[in-house]
């Protein structure tokens, strides 16, 4: 092909679309517009991240932070500490996220925290989940909380602590360090798949993990004894006894104890189910106020808790004690 018919070629290809583009634009009309009108539901939420609520300087440093969810709202609203869970051995405040939002977005001002982990013990991570009830209180305006109705909030280990932090209400043996004018009690409980006979964790399981469980290595024995290393003692839960029951929620049920809400699915098998079952029966057996649901087919912080069936029980457990 001769380099005059390759011109020949491109000029009429060129003519061609010229044409269609306009052709198109002669012939397009613009789409009518449409119109939607709808109530306002639900309130604007903004973050507020990586606040310091205590620091600690002894070995190793800690400055333990939350973020906050924060719902725009003319007048305080109630609030929700959540615990993240970790196994003890981790404490990442931004998991859990689609819940905490869904949680601002009914109305609650929702704070995430950080904890000491192990080597540290559960003396020092209740005493940080109380620290940072005690800051919400002291900052209630700054955050446009109403500090008469705060609730805890865990899943798991955070689970655990939370439970841990309502039957303690006012026990004033683990609020150590700022704002202690503060009170660190709260109004509700909200307990996923969490822990609380740490002797008995395996025990919905086979003979192997349950052995697993009492041995020294054993998260729960590390965060009950402590690390040999760091702590001069260690061993596994069931090597003091005395220890292992300071470390039980149900020790404390009291008539101080606020409302609980305890869920667990049935086939969870990182924490047996029976451990809020154990919790449920002795809060009732003292005639408190609780709560227990078994999620049919929910393993251990799968896709079922995040699910709206959840968080409709979450939200109007919280609203019945909080709001009416």
């Amino acid at each position: 092909m001769t380099l005059k018919n390759k011109l020949f070629i491109v000029a009429l290809l060129s003519v061609a679309i010229l044409s269609f583009c306009h052709i198109d634009k002669i012939s397009a009309a613009p789409a009518p517009s449409k119109h939607i009108k709808f109530n306002i539901t639900r309130p604007a939420v903004r973050e507020i991240a990586d606040i310091t609520y205590v620091q600690h300087f002894n070995w190793p440093v800690y400055r333990l932070k939350m973020d906050i969810l924060k719902p725009e709202s003319n007048e305080p609203l109630p609030a929700v500490l959540f615990i993240t869970g970790g196994g003890f051995v981790a404490a990442a405040k931004t998991t859990y996220i689609q819940q905490r939002v869904h949680l601002a977005e009914a109305g609650y001002v929702v704070a995430s925290v950080e904890y000491r982990i192990v080597p540290n013990t559960y003396k020092d991570a209740l005493q940080d989940i109380k620290a940072a009830i005690r800051y919400l209180r002291a900052h209630a305006k700054e955050f446009n909380i109403d500090p008469n109705r705060i609730a805890v909030m865990g899943e798991s280990a955070g689970g655990y602590l939370a439970a841990m932090v309502g039957v303690t209400n006012d026990i004033n043996e683990f609020d150590v360090g700022d704002n202690l004018n503060q009170s660190s009690a709260v109004q509700a409980v909200v307990d996923i798949y969490g822990l609380s006979d740490l002797t008995k964790v395996g025990a919905d399981y086979s003979a192997e993990v349950q052995e697993a469980h009492k041995s020294a290595g054993a998260t729960e024995a590390l965060f009950v004894n402590g690390v040999a290393l760091f702590s001069g003692t260690g061993g596994g839960i069931l090597s003091n006894p005395e220890s292992a029951k300071a470390a039980n929620p149900i020790t404390y049920i009291s008539a101080n104890t606020p409302p609980f809400l305890l869920m667990h699915g049935d086939k969870d098998s990182v924490v047996s189910p029976s451990q809020t079952e154990l919790l449920h029966t002795a809060l009732c057996n003292k005639g408190i106020d609780s709560t227990r649901y078994v999620v049919e087919s929910a393993n251990h912080a799968d896709h079922y808790w995040n699910q709206p069936e959840v968080e409709i029980i979450i939200i109007d457990f919280l609203n019945r004690v909080l709001k009416n």
